[in-house]
């Protein structure tokens, strides 16, 4: 056998093996990714692109007077505001049929329908407004369906976010700071029961 066979054979059996090890045909582990770890993984990606956003695009753009951000982005030829490129996202995402969900929410939103739809999120705002490090998970039953959900504190990143939260004629609160907490970032996945 030439030393390329032999070197094919061998990656082939290992790459079997890896395989077979991570979907749990050839050992006892599993490739199942506990739901904690799942939104997680999706909080960190979506934090990640928001922040780039905010701070990279708008206010960028904003500062060096090239375009402006505005809430009504549409018609005005305008940036979308960072709340509305994250609803954007999760629109586009539902699409997709893989039955993510994710939304900003807050005990004192701008828009009212950002705000808690149900005890479990009241309960997760109020903890993550007294624990902002500290992600308030767990399994909720919404129209018939098991899902796991995770409230994630939403700060106020840049000059940006402070300065549409306070001067926003609809806004309820009026007093934020760089840092301070929004609300938060909510994911949602489907669980099997």
């Amino acid at each position: 056998m030439s030393w390329r066979k032999t070197l094919t054979s061998g990656l082939g059996v290992m790459l079997f093996l890896l395989v077979g090890w991570g979907t749990g045909l050839a050992g006892k582990e599993s490739a199942l990714v506990p739901a904690e770890t799942v939104v997680d993984y999706i909080h960190a990606v979506l934090t990640s692109d928001r922040t780039f956003y905010t701070v990279h695009v708008v206010e960028g753009m904003q500062r060096r007077g090239v375009i402006e951000s505005s809430e009504h982005w549409r018609s005005e030829k305008a940036l979308p505001l960072p709340a509305q490129f994250f609803q954007e996202s999760s629109r586009l995402a539902a699409l997709t049929g893989v039955k993510v969900q994710y939304r900003l929410i807050s005990l004192h939103p701008i828009n009212k329908l950002s705000g808690p739809t149900n005890e479990f999120e009241k309960k997760a705002l109020e903890a993550i407004m007294a624990d902002p490090d500290r992600p308030y998970r767990g399994f909720v039953t919404e129209g018939g369906e098991r899902r796991f959900q995770a409230l994630y504190a939403d700060n106020a990143v840049s000059p940006v976010c402070v300065t549409c939260h306070n001067a926003h004629p609809q806004s309820p609160k009026r007093d934020y700071k760089l840092d301070d907490v929004l609300g938060a970032v909510s994911i949602s996945i489907p669980v099997p029961r």
